[in-house]
């Protein structure tokens, strides 16, 4: 492959901080080299693994597709990649945005909606253009967790001024996109809560569903590391320990390790002698499991009407379906970590 032929968008590893006289040319969103790769640190299933690779053969032969091949005159914004991630919590949206930034050599500016929200009036809009700025100046990917909130829909009857801020964020983030020249991820557990005006921009959505069983089988190996020692064939509690953890997400099955190691610990007068076995996992599965379902059990109806009505703000819903969107299942929690 000839040198114009490689990564559009390729840079070095190390990148320095712009340092100007002029206020507004200091970077205030930093970004950072991700520390992840793609085919090593990241287990999911073949269909998003094929729709991650796709995204990245566009970004890869851009020159060729929309110079060589001609398709940039008919499609002026294609300079772009606008990513979509999402699915429920825990089940690698984050981690596969750093890795996909490491496939690329490319830093990441990693941003969420406290580091974008402002009280001051106006100045979240001017946080969003500061974070393409930003990005642009870097060569980083652009990448927003917590999307929904950003890119939900726009209030249509505006009654107060937080109203015309939430309008005012989102018409600023559609602009933004439509001049960047580089590429943006965003990730959310609430896709169906996106504007249309956002979801026909996107070109990849990449769903991240709970991992399979060949995937749980990857997860509880990578989790059960060498250095940990077991009583009985670490295979069989591979298997075993995949068909119990059937509907965690990678996030679950990383906690029931964390509730599993201490238990062989307790179990005996001298360290030396702690085996991992296959009742100390399956106490921990099970208490993930419970923890699955109690989870929302306790909460008042006025406080899930209150939780409600705050999403719906955000989200700049309006009617009473579109509310109920935004309440999720009992048994799901409303982490934003992904």
């Amino acid at each position: 492959m000839s040198e114009g032929d490689k990564l559009l968008y390729k840079l070095p590893k190390q990148i320095d901080t712009i340092h100007a006289s002029n206020k507004d040319d200091k970077i205030v969103y930093q970004a950072s080299v991700s520390q992840y790769e793609l085919d090593k640190d990241v287990i999911l299933s073949v269909i998003t693994k094929n729709q991650l690779e796709e995204s990245l053969a566009k970004i890869k032969y851009h020159k060729v597709i929309y110079e060589q091949w001609g398709f940039g005159a008919v499609d002026k914004l294609g300079r772009s990649s606008i990513l979509n991630f999402y699915g429920a919590p825990g089940t690698g949206k984050t981690l596969t945005a750093e890795a996909f930034a490491g496939r690329l050599e490319m830093p990441i500016i990693k941003l969420g909606i406290a580091e974008i929200e402002s009280k001051m009036m106006g100045e979240t809009s001017k946080n969003i253009q500061r974070a393409f700025k930003d990005a642009h100046s870097q060569q980083a990917i652009l990448f927003f967790d917590e999307a929904d909130t950003l890119l939900g829909k726009r209030l249509s009857s505006v009654t107060q001024g937080v109203d015309n801020e939430v309008n005012a964020m989102r018409s600023t983030m559609l602009i933004e996109l439509e001049k960047f020249d580089g590429i943006v991820i965003f990730a959310t557990n609430f896709a169906k809560n996106y504007d249309e005006a956002f979801r026909s921009r996107i070109s990849y959505h990449i769903e991240f569903t709970l991992p399979d069983l060949e995937a749980r089988i990857k997860l509880w190996h990578k989790m059960l590391v060498s250095g940990i020692p077991l009583l009985g064939d670490r295979q069989e509690l591979i298997d075993q320990c995949a068909d119990l953890s059937a509907g965690f997400s990678g996030r679950e099955i990383r906690n029931a390790m964390r509730l599993a190691l201490p238990k062989p610990i307790l179990a005996t007068d001298c360290i030396e002698d702690a085996r991992l076995n296959s009742e100390h996992l399956t106490a921990a599965i099970n208490e993930v499991k419970k923890g699955q379902e109690q989870i929302g059990v306790n909460t008042s109806a006025a406080k899930r009407k209150a939780e409600a009505k705050m999403a719906t703000k955000l989200l700049g819903l309006t009617t009473k379906e579109e509310t109920e969107q935004t309440i999720l299942p009992k048994g799901y929690d409303n982490d934003n970590i992904n």
